[in-house]
């Protein structure tokens, strides 16, 4: 019986999960790897452990006496990596949390070469994007900028090591700001800022593309027939919201991991003139529209392990026995700077109207909703835009905290679902593998593979007061943003 491997290259580990053309889940495994940040506000990988991490996975997810259909790749966006002709990392990935080409940023949103570089590529000008990465190689690396032969992306590297072949798709072209989603290619003012030739770029390919030939012995290392098919895939954002098959006009998808993100799914972009949003385009006629947050899960850790020094399921215990609200108590989680909503590298978190009747369990609370609140943030303004949010999808590791995943239900106020398997991005890179191979005529044939594990239904008292709440906060996030 047939199955496919989809992969997703992580911030901090890959995971493979092997799945049946019947959509049962055969196989998971993961594996971390570290993030070097040598000088602050730094951020990096060695693309060879990463590498290294998905082999490993991939064999492991390898099912001995099953026909392996096809491996589809998901991966993590904004990282670039310095190669040589032979395809030789001769730099470290620099991640999307690093923010070292923040001045690039600067420059080009106060530019109208900026504006119509966002208006081309739809990818929010900050020190997240490729093309401030580049410009800053540019010029503070400038003898690594002369000798790569091309700048690509952790999974563009993998391919690259799997199959011989450069190439990147859509999803993950269109989160570089540097690639005219219209036009699918390179957009030359971009290539102008960034100081690029097109050919030092990979060339953009549509998700379903499939690659039918291996590097010599790559495979057979792994375990599978040399003529595996590997589906291109697309970005972790973008196939975290088809794994939830969150595709009808209202439906939005919400992940919590390290970072955040709010993000629908329409047709056609959603044009903002004040560029507080990205829009990716995951294939021809389907974008994938919203804004991520640096600060989801990290701040929670921060907050467990740095400030409070206790487990994670103490702080979910404290928090139920606070009121909705914390007692009057806001958290700005703008730890590590943030994207959406504010676009401020500068920022920092901010706990505000601390009273001597606080306690843990307000700080606690407080923390979680704080989270909620910038993603709802995100969620008003996508509505501004013409994209009501009627239903929302959770997946990552909040889901594993139910106060969490209750307090997002109460503050948006619509039904939140989370589904049996917590391996969005993964499982759609197996479900856009199984369209591109023939195995589904479309994606609608795959919602009987997924089941609701858990509805999350908004309490209308609590609702009222979280109105209010938000209110609160977006007047202060308004207010201190400037400050930093």
């Amino acid at each position: 019986m047939p199955y496919l491997i989809g992969l997703d290259i992580g911030t901090t580990n890959a995971k493979a999960i092997a799945v049946s053309a019947q959509g049962r889940l055969l196989a998971s495994e993961s594996a971390s790897y570290p993030i070097a940040s040598p000088q602050p506000g730094y951020a990096e990988q060695d693309a060879d452990v990463v590498a290294a991490a998905c082999l490993e996975v991939l064999k492991k997810a390898a099912r001995p006496g099953r026909q392996l259909a096809g491996i589809a790749l998901s991966a993590a966006m904004h990282g670039v990596l310095a190669v040589d002709a032979a395809g030789g990392a001769l730099s470290r990935c620099i991640i999307w949390a690093d923010n070292r080409s923040s001045g690039y940023a600067s420059q080009l949103k106060s530019s109208p070469v900026g504006a119509s570089i966002y208006r081309h590529t739809g990818t929010p000008l900050h020190s997240m994007s490729p093309l401030c990465k580049i410009a800053w190689l540019r010029d503070h690396e400038a003898e690594l900028f002369k000798r790569a032969h091309k700048f690509v992306s952790i999974k563009e590297y993998l391919i690259f090591h799997l199959t011989g072949e450069w190439a990147i798709d859509y999803s993950l072209a269109s989160a570089t700001g540097l690639f005219g989603h219209a036009a699918l290619h390179w957009h030359a003012e971009a290539l102008d800022f960034a100081g690029l030739r097109p050919e030092r770029l990979s060339a953009p390919v549509s998700p379903y593309h499939v690659f039918r030939k291996w590097r010599p012995g790559v495979a057979e290392t792994l375990g599978i027939a040399a003529d595996t098919p590997v589906v291109t895939g697309a970005s972790d954002g973008c196939l975290a919201n088809l794994g939830e098959l969150a595709t009808a006009p209202g439906e939005a998808v919400i992940t919590i991991g390290t970072s955040a993100a709010l993000r629908v799914s329409q047709k056609v972009a959603l044009p903002d003139g004040q560029g507080r949003i990205f829009n990716y385009l995951l294939a021809e006629g389907w974008y994938v529209s919203g804004g991520a947050s640096n600060n989801g899960g990290s701040a929670l850790q921060w907050f467990c392990e740095d400030f409070m020094k206790i487990p994670f399921a103490e702080v979910a215990r404290l928090a139920q026995l606070a009121p909705p609200g914390a007692g009057g108590l806001l958290f700005l989680p703008w730890l590590q700077g943030e994207r959406a909503p504010i676009w401020n590298e500068a920022a920092r978190g901010v706990f505000l109207g601390i009273s001597a009747q606080h306690r843990q369990a307000h700080f606690c609370r407080a923390v979680l909703e704080g989270v909620v609140f910038n993603l709802c943030q995100i969620g008003k303004i996508v509505g501004e835009l013409g994209v009501g949010i009627q239903r929302i999808y959770a997946n990552g590791g909040f889901t594993k905290m139910p106060v969490w995943v209750q307090i997002m239900a109460d503050v948006s106020g619509v039904d939140v679902l989370v589904r049996e398997s917590g391996d969005s991005a993964a499982f759609g890179a197996v479900l856009l593998g199984m369209k591109a191979l023939g195995i589904l005529p479309d994606f609608e044939a795959a919602r009987p593979f997924l089941k609701t594990k858990q509805l999350y239904i908004p309490d209308a008292e609590r609702h009222e007061v979280y109105k209010a709440c938000l209110r609160n906060y977006e007047k202060a996030a308004a207010r201190l943003a400037p400050l930093f």
